[in-house]
């Protein structure tokens, strides 16, 4: 089954191409075995017929008198069997040849018959053209067709038997071959255009990406092919109108909620007392970051900010000199230019996330970027506990945490290394959480150059 998959056609054109040859190869098998049977038949009766004339005539003369000799004639008398035991026997040609003696009255004893190889000064190619001899010594044999006659010895017919019939393996073959090309060319030709129109959906739906403007898809191929084109051309437009509608209704919350956050923040500034105040402003803050993100994560597939050419070292060096100037523990490997071309805005937030990951449950982070020959790697590392090898994965999902209390000291509401894969995902490349031999843990950005 293994093989069988292997050498399956994963196109659809080749499928329907295999299948047809299969088909046809089944149809030639069977046509060609009920030729050769009835060729076969067709020889038999040509054998068997005229030698049982020729034995009823010559056993007929016998009663008359006129016996058949050993040396000469089509059938000769003997009187002992001819027939070695060790030639292969044609046990059709002695049952057809009972039956035709029976059918003419004539009651013999045992019928043997045996095949040996046809050589060149064998008397029965003697009067034959010479075409017809070499015919007959590349696809025929002798055979000897002994009857016996109890008491009054065995007779005996030698002729060719065509027991291989060469020429007859080539014309099948040859008509095979011209069926296969009069056949799988048109079939070929017509599954072709049946699967250009999936084909050009398929690079569409590949294509296909929220917010850029891109033509419909060609309506063309069978009813159902373009049934089919019409209906993903119809869902396109669809989701490309809920998509707007959702980015419409982001655009409300956000600003919705915004504005009575900024009322807050003015309004606290008349509390008096100095620490309800800044614990008031830090939970604004964090509402606000809560609220960035959330809309953030949201808003990811349809980005509103173009790629452009970057310096990915700078970038890295910029938002570790941001975490610097508040006073984080962060360190930062200086490295050479390396030309990206990314969104600078989101990825800056990606690697802003995981420094800002690995300070809150890591004590520190120490950024470094590895660039190779195809892909480019930032790794954040800390000097925290690390993260259990079961729950790697599911830090990953959104408002997931380790740590379930959800205190603002310990880190937000879980969406900061959402927000950072999916970042990282719709720029091509993908973040690996690993623990580090000397503790902590280790995440890494990589991203395809």
């Amino acid at each position: 089954m293994t093989l069988l998959s292997r050498l399956w056609p994963r196109k659809l054109a080749g499928q329907i191409a295999l299948l047809i040859a299969l088909a046809l190869f089944v149809a030639q098998a069977i046509n060609f075995t009920l030729l050769l049977r009835e060729r076969r038949f067709f020889a038999l009766a040509q054998i068997t017929g005229p030698a049982a004339t020729r034995f009823s005539d010559a056993i007929e003369r016998s009663a008359q008198g006129r016996p058949p000799v050993a040396d000469r004639g089509r059938v000769r008398l003997v009187s002992a069997n001819p027939v070695p035991a060790s030639l292969p026997r044609e046990p059709e040609v002695e049952k057809s040849l009972r039956s035709g003696l029976a059918e003419a009255g004539v009651q013999v004893g045992r019928i043997v018959t045996g095949l040996s190889p046809l050589r060149a000064d064998n008397p029965l190619l003697r009067r034959l053209p010479v075409g017809r001899r070499r015919y007959l010594m590349r696809s025929a044999d002798e055979l000897v067709i002994a009857v016996e006659r109890p008491g009054l010895g065995w007779l005996v017919q030698r002729m060719p038997w065509g027991a291989h019939d060469i020429s007859l393996v080539w014309r099948l073959a040859g008509q095979t071959a011209i069926l296969f090309v009069i056949v799988l060319l048109p079939v070929l030709w017509a599954v072709r255009r049946l699967s250009r129109p999936l084909r050009d959906l398929t690079a569409a739906a590949e294509r296909f990406s929220p917010g850029e403007p891109v033509a419909p898809v060609a309506v063309s191929g069978p009813d159902d092919i373009a049934a089919l084109i019409a209906a993903f051309n119809g869902l396109r437009l669809r989701v490309t109108a809920m998509l707007d509608e959702k980015d419409r209704m982001l655009g409300a919350i956000g600003h919705d909620l915004r504005t009575p956050l900024a009322a807050l923040r003015v309004r606290i500034e008349s509390v008096e007392d100095d620490a309800d105040r800044l614990r008031m402003i830090d939970t604004i803050a964090d509402m606000n970051r809560t609220l960035d993100d959330i809309l953030s994560l949201a808003r990811l597939g349809r980005p509103s900010e173009p790629l452009t050419e970057v310096d990915l070292a700078a970038l890295v060096d910029a938002v570790v000199e941001d975490f610097r100037d508040l006073g984080a523990p962060v360190s930062f490997e200086e490295t050479d230019r390396l030309r990206m071309r990314l969104r600078p805005a989101l990825m800056r937030r990606a690697v802003r996330n995981l420094i800002e990951n690995a300070v809150k449950y890591g004590d520190a982070a120490e950024v470094s970027i590895r660039a190779e020959q195809h892909a480019v790697a930032i790794v954040v590392a800390d000097r925290g506990p690390g993260i259990p090898i079961d729950r790697m994965g599911d830090v990953f999902d959104p408002f997931t945490r380790l740590e379930t209390s959800r205190n603002r000291e310990t880190g937000g509401i879980g969406l900061g290394l959402a927000l950072a894969r999916a970042i990282v995902r719709e720029a091509g490349g993908e973040v690996v959480l690993a623990n580090r031999l000397q503790g902590g843990l280790a995440a890494t950005i990589t991203l395809r150059r």
